[in-house]
């Protein structure tokens, strides 16, 4: 009885030790709102002062180029009797050179807007990416997923699942 017995208490230790490494073995996952820290954070108010104040100089612009094209719509329309058919296609084409030109600048004011948006808050985005990574590595987590945006925001091991999915997207 009693040789029967030592086997299953062994295995009996066995079986618990394995499901506490397997506990061990999980991954630790935690999460943070990095929408809502970036707001919390004091120098955030004046970066986006910085922010704003290129865009009212952007906006500026384009009221000037703005103004323009409508003095000269109200020029051509008081003259336009008056104008030979060379001059009224000349000052036509004058005007839509200058609507592609607004045009233009309105869509590289964007793309320029969003370029000084990044490169100003770019110093404060890898703070707050550092704090996170350092917070991670001190508490132990394995995945930080950010809840604003739905993504992994560090990681560390893990098991890339890349070679399995491609298999299965090979197979279907």
């Amino acid at each position: 009885m009693k040789k029967i017995a030592t086997p299953i208490l062994i295995a009996a230790f066995l079986l618990t030790a394995a499901g506490y490494n397997s506990i061990q073995a999980q991954s630790k996952i935690a999460h943070i709102n990095s929408n809502e820290l970036l707001e919390s954070m004091p120098e955030k108010t004046q970066l986006t002062a910085q922010i704003q104040e290129y865009a009212t100089k952007l906006e500026k612009q384009l009221l000037a180029m703005e103004n323009e094209y409508r003095l000269k719509v109200e020029s051509f329309q008081q003259q336009q009797g008056v104008m030979t058919d060379a001059i009224q296609q000349a000052k036509v084409k004058e005007i839509t050179d200058l609507e592609a030109r607004i045009q233009e600048f309105r869509m590289n004011a964007q793309q320029d807007l969003q370029k000084e948006e990044a490169k100003i808050l770019q110093p404060l985005i890898d703070r707050l990416r550092k704090a996170i990574d350092d917070v991670a590595k001190e508490k132990d987590y394995d995945y930080v997923l950010d809840t604003s945006l739905g993504v992994v925001l560090y990681s560390e091991g893990g098991i890339d699942i890349m070679t399995m999915v491609k298999k299965k997207l090979d197979t279907q």
